[in-house]
């Protein structure tokens, strides 16, 4: 492997790389080393880092997950990068590459909390059923003045015209035109970065932006959407915005969600999911499995207080796990495609949720669906936003439904779940102690 790391390296005048960890979160961690000492190190089991990366909460604190081993001794997990991440990263003085590297035990087994080890468990699944499974990730996210003080709202930036939008824009053209600089020096760093983009629109909300990657590998696009965000993130930076992939980062705009199409393939390449009369019975009894615990295991898809703000009705997000053909009220919606292209677009993630462990949560509800031959609900025609709500109204009752989910706990492992439980709990207990402005608001002289 170093050899071939070392191939690349010196083909591109790499001098660093950075070597990228997705944690719990999907808050990138990781090392960066000189390019030379990387390559000396990869096959070495010397790229090392505390363990105690992946029972980091989002406040920067530590929860108490069993692989902690008690905070105190915590032992070092071995990274294995994968070649097949590799790039270059655009926008650094130093010509430096990013990869994504595995956590492995000192043994040279997986460390079983990664993220995105627990997105290969869950494909070598269906890759002992013969099936191959294909992803297409669409990231929504906003631009936004620069807010240095949380206590003050979010609000759009100045465009080109020197003005901020005030109204919805949904696939404006002239809206696009405002953060022109932006978007083409997004484009032409993830061009750099060897990232497979389709498609940028203006969506729904001011200056909220919805970019499509092309269809894939699941793995290999949730590299792709990780490495995006830091790119984004950094470009907007550079121009005096910010970018957010907050799930709902404005009480008067629509959230931002993480769209994912979803298919499947034999060894010859043919669609599993197409049938003779339109769905094959896999695709019903997969969706089936989608509709019957995707609801159990929210947290792996709206994994923040926020996210739940996200998710209400008429407000582009869904509120149920219904099906149905171009219906986008739905949870779970079939785009009219040609047979081949036959799939099903997860409406659910927000575009805060980790990707490696949202589609690994996607693919786990399938598979049960699966092997239980669930099958789905009547499909709907009409407004989704009429029938009930399935989907838990906050992270407190999503946790409790996702902790006692034992079907999805075998297939994700139950240390995992265990891990992801106590951070998310820990991050709630934390915002539980703060005091809103709106209870300040309306009850600091009322009450």
């Amino acid at each position: 492997m170093a050899e071939n790391f070392a191939e690349w390296i010196r083909a591109k005048g790499i001098d660093e790389v950075e070597c990228l960890v997705p944690d719990i979160n999907g808050v990138v961690r990781g090392k960066v080393w000189p390019a030379g000492k990387f390559v000396a190190s990869s096959d070495m089991s010397s790229l090392r880092l505390p363990s105690s990366v992946f029972s980091v909460t989002i406040t920067g604190d530590y929860a108490d997950t069993d692989h902690m081993d008690a905070l105190y001794r915590d032992p070092d997990v071995t990274l294995k990068p994968d070649l097949r991440s590799i790039c270059v990263a655009p926008g650094f003085r130093t010509p430096t590459a990013f990869v994504v590297a595995d956590a492995m035990h000192r043994d040279g087994t997986p460390f079983e909390i990664a993220p995105r080890y627990v997105l290969q468990r869950v494909l070598d699944e269906f890759t002992a059923m013969g099936w191959k499974m294909v992803v297409a990730p669409e990231l929504e996210f906003y631009l936004t003045e620069v807010n240095s003080d949380p206590d003050l709202p979010i609000v759009p930036p100045r465009g080109r015209s020197g003005r901020a939008e005030s109204s919805p824009q949904p696939y404006g053209l002239e809206s696009v035109t405002e953060f022109e600089d932006i978007i083409e020096e997004i484009y032409d760093n993830s061009e750099i970065a060897d990232l497979q983009l389709d498609t940028m629109i203006h969506e729904g909300g001011t200056a909220q932006l919805e970019i499509n990657f092309n269809h894939g590998e699941p793995i290999a696009l949730c590299d792709q959407v990780t490495i995006f965000k830091r790119i984004v993130r950094q470009v907007a930076l550079k121009h005096g915005v910010y970018a957010t992939f907050m799930a709902k980062p404005m009480e008067s705009q629509p959230g931002s969600a993480m769209h994912l199409h979803i298919s499947a393939q034999d060894a010859d390449g043919n669609n599993l999911f197409a049938g003779e009369d339109g769905f094959s019975p896999e695709f019903r009894h997969f969706v089936g499995g989608l509709q019957r615990y995707l609801p159990e295991v929210a947290p792996l898809f709206a994994p923040n207080v926020n996210s739940f703000r996200r998710m209400r009705p008429a407000h582009s997000a869904p509120i149920n796990v219904q099906w149905g053909l171009d219906n986008r009220s739905c949870g779970l919606r079939v785009p009219v495609s040609e047979p081949a292209a036959t799939r099903i677009e997860n409406r659910l993630p927000g575009a805060d949720a980790n990707p490696y462990i949202a589609i690994a949560a996607t693919l786990a509800c399938g598979l049960i669906g699966l092997r239980e031959k669930i099958e789905p609900l009547p499909l709907i025609n009409g407004n989704a936003y009429l029938e009930d709500r399935t989907l838990p109204r906050n992270l407190d009752a999503a946790l409790r439904l996702m902790v006692a989910c034992e079907p999805v706990k075998a297939i994700l492992g139950e240390s995992f779940i265990t891990a992801f439980a106590r951070i998310k709990q820990a991050e709630l207990e934390a915002y539980d102690e703060v005091i809103s402005s709106w209870e300040r608001d309306h009850l600091l002289l009322k009450a």
